[in-house]
Formats: structure tokens, sequence, C-alpha cells
């Protein structure tokens, strides 16, 4: 028997009664309410071991509850469980002293593991900041990918900890950087970023470091570097696999030892930065290619957090569209909404561009139409003309072309693919398997596009696509292939 009383707050009957049973079965005492008053008065009373609460009840808001409940017991520990699944949920529980925070529906085992963590945790009050000020939102989703990331940010935030940020290109890593920024003990001070990929290699430690006057051609004059600039702050260096050896050389000794020279110095100079890093490659590809220190990636991979492409949260387009037609109307564009139809259809495509993509397409819809309500032709119309794309399942009329002309259209969206890939700094050429990398980017698509066509019956797509039935079962399960949902 586990030991405790646990104190539950959540107008939902069948969530208490799943809780009770659930926390009573793991060895608990459990007292539920429907309220926050009733779990106030069990609160003043001094029962209870531990918190779990619903944020929104009839009677009052668990997070007005929060600090009053943190004043009279600073080191009882409160789990926050919320079906309003935002960033800044996630956010408000943690700077309101929550252990930990929840999104509905939640993992009942992963709710009674993080009862048991608190509860064996060594008591302790938390420091008592206030509050920051919690306007706006600067990410947006509600997907259980992003549900992940939030709660990761939310532990963040009153850390120092080095993070790394992985993640295709428009994902939105930088806006992530500046949340942990802008929510953080950091916030008072500067954001600087430095992206690796758009400076010429060599001068990236001097616009890292500084440089004195003299110390090569053309430096007429003492330059401060980006991580004076940051001193008391938050620097990230994007696309951090861009950086050149010498340079990261330079930096893997700013973070043993928190100080670093400028270029043509001999003075020390001492740091206090918070590093955050981010790379859409591979690092540890580059680490076996020489390109790339392995003791730097350690240094810099102490959190690691991928951010999802757009194809895996297709979930969170709605919102994201609603948040950036509203962010086009405040930049005097007319206010735009999609129509069912129309969502669906971006939830269909595949969005090599991410979350950039679709914000640029916003643009354009709220730009160039003068309907109020977007509808599935209008979608199509942009998506269509949109030849970097790949398109999931084509519907509407461009679902109609004729054969000719879709394979034209593949031949060019492939041809302008292969024109990105070797698009590198310097003329580099891309990582070794190239081969075997593009052919799983259009197999994988074409045979989950034959499983959809047949209803998930493996026999008739491979006699479709004129593969061996034990080949195709192969393909699906090293793949993790799912049918593709096609128009009717």
């Amino acid at each position: 028997m586990s030991g405790g009383m646990i104190l539950v707050a959540d107008d939902d009957a069948s969530i208490r009664m799943i809780l009770t049973q659930a926390l009573t079965r793991a060895g608990y005492q459990v007292r539920a309410s429907a309220n926050a008053a009733g779990l106030w008065r069990w609160v003043q009373a001094g029962d209870g071991d531990l918190v779990i609460t619903d944020v929104v009840m009839p009677d009052e808001n668990a997070f007005d509850v929060l600090p009053r409940i943190k004043k009279l017991r600073p080191e009882l520990p409160i789990i926050v469980m919320s079906a309003q699944n935002t960033f800044m949920t996630a956010i408000k529980a943690s700077e309101r002293g929550a252990y930990d925070y929840l999104p509905k529906p939640f993992d009942l085992k992963e709710l009674v593991a993080i009862v048991g963590r608190a509860m064996s945790e060594p008591r302790h009050a938390p420091d008592g900041d206030k509050p920051p000020d919690l306007e706006g939102v600067p990410l947006v989703g509600r997907s259980p990918a992003m549900q992940e990331i939030y709660r990761a940010l939310a532990r963040l935030m009153q850390t120092d900890l080095t993070v790394m940020i992985t993640g295709e290109s428009g994902t939105g890593k930088e806006l992530v950087a500046r949340a942990l920024h802008d929510y953080g003990k950091r916030k008072s001070g500067p954001f600087v970023a430095i992206n690796m990929a758009a400076i010429p290699r060599d001068l990236i430690e001097s616009e890292l470091f500084g440089h004195e006057k003299g110390a090569f051609t053309g430096a007429n004059s003492r330059a401060i570097g980006r991580f004076e600039q940051a001193e008391g702050g938050t620097l990230f260096l994007d696309e951090i696999g861009d950086m050149p050896m010498e340079a990261q050389t330079r930096l893997l000794r700013v973070l043993q030892q928190g100080e670093y020279t400028t270029v043509g110095g001999r003075t020390a100079i001492k740091t206090n930065v918070r590093i955050v890093a981010a790379s859409n490659k591979e690092l540890r590809r580059l680490i076996q290619k020489g390109l790339f220190r392995e003791d730097l990636f350690f240094r810099l991979n102490v959190v690691p957090l991928r951010l999802p492409p757009l194809r895996e949260r297709t979930d969170d387009i709605p919102d994201l569209a609603r948040h950036f037609f509203k962010l086009a109307a405040a930049e005097g564009l007319p206010l735009k909404r999609l129509d069912g139809p129309a969502a669906e259809r971006l939830k269909r495509y595949r969005w090599p561009g991410n979350i950039r993509e679709l914000e640029n397409l916003t643009r354009r819809l709220a730009a160039l139409y003068p309907q109020d309500v977007v509808g599935v032709e209008l979608v199509e119309a942009e998506i269509g003309m949109d030849n970097g794309g790949g398109v999931i399942a084509a519907g509407g009329e461009a679902g109609k072309a004729a054969p000719h002309d879709s394979d034209a259209s593949l031949s060019l969206a492939l041809e302008r693919h292969l024109a990105e890939i070797f698009r590198t700094p310097d003329g580099e050429l891309p990582p070794p398997g190239l081969y075997h990398r593009i052919l799983r980017e259009i197999e994988g698509p074409l045979i989950a596009a034959a499983l959809g066509a047949t209803r998930g019956n493996q026999i008739r797509a491979s006699e479709l696509l004129g593969l061996n039935r034990n080949t195709l079962r192969k393909k699906v399960r090293d793949l993790d292939i799912s049918p593709m949902r096609l128009p009717k």
C-alpha cells in the first residue's frame, strides 16, 4: 500500500469515479469534490497529501485557487488537468506552482505514475516568483504532439538548461526558443538570434565573439559579438549544423568554461547567457562525417526538443489557420475563415514547408480573394498551383486532371525537390544514401494510396502495384504505412 490521501476536484462525475478507482487500487485514500469550494475546505483543514484538480469548475477557476493553496500550504503538490489544451494553460499551471500538467484526455497509468513520483519526492516550497504577464499566444495547437512540447516547455521555463531544438524547416524552432526566453527566468534580458546558415563561414567567429581593431583586414574598429549582446539573456543559435569546425571549438570552450575571447583578443571575457540551439539537420550524421564535434553535440543536447512537422499534427491546422487569419487582419487584410471542407482539404496536404507554408497560404487567401469564407475551391486553386508541395490526396477539379498532366506535375515537383536537396552550402553534396532516402519518400505515399484505394486489402494492393504480396507486407510493416484516406 502506497498510503497518503489524494484530493480530487473535477465537475465531471465520470472522471471523479475513474480517478477514485485507479488511485484506490494504487493504495491511496481519495476524497473527490465536484467544485473548488470543497477542495479549498479540505486544504484549509490540512487534509490531503496531494491535489488533482481540473482547471474549469462551476464555482471557480483552479488558476485562481492555486495561489491561495500554495500560500497556505506551499509544499502541497498539485497536478492540474485541463481540456483547454493550449501552451498558455501549461505555462499558467507551471507558474502558479503546479507539480505537473496533464491535458485531457489523459493516460491513467501516466497520471498514477506522476502521483507516485510526487508523493515520493522530498517536499519543498516554491520560490514564490510572481507569475508573468501571459497575454498573447506564442504557440498554437492542441494535438497530442504539441501537448508534449507544452509540458516540456513548462518544466524548462525556470531553468537555465541548454536546449537543442530539432525539426524540419518551418516548424517554428525560433518561436519555441523565444517562448523559452519570454516566459522564463531571463525574460528581462535580451533575446539574440543568429542563423549560422545566413552568415559567411569566415565571419561566424567574429559575429559570435566580436573582434578587436586590426584583427583582420577590414576590422577598422572593435565590434561586439552576439555573446556580448545577449549577456544576461538568451542566445539562440539557429542551424547549428552549419557552424564551421573552428567556431565549434571556440563555442565548446564557452560551454565548458563560461568564458571566451574576441577574435584578435587576449583577455578572457566571462559570459552569462542561456544557450538554445536548433537544427533541421541530423547532427549525429554530421558527427559521423566529421563535420560536427561530438563533444559539442553532447554539451548542446542537454534537453532535446523535437518539433513535429505539420503533417504529424494536421488536427491543429484549423486553429493555426484561424490564428494566421487574425494576424493578417491585424495587419490590415480582410478577416477570413475556412469552411469545413476547406479545412479538411488542408489536412490532406503534405505541407513540405510546414507551418511557414500554411502562414503564407493564409496570407495569400486573405489578400487575393474577396470571399469572407474560404471554400475548398479556393484552397484547391492555391495548393494546386504550389508545385513545391506534396498532396496526400487530390480532390476537387485538381483530382480530375488528365493522367499525362498529373505525370508532368509529379515530374516537375520531383525535379524541384531534388534541386532543393542539392542546393547545399559551399556546393557540398547531400549525405550518403540519397537513392534509398528518395525512394522511401516516394514509395510510402504510393503504397498508402494503393491501400486506400483497395480499402486496406493488401492482396489487391500488391496486384495494383505489381509487387509481391510478401514484399508489400514487409514494406507496410517497416515503413509503418497506413491506408491513405482518398476522396469519394
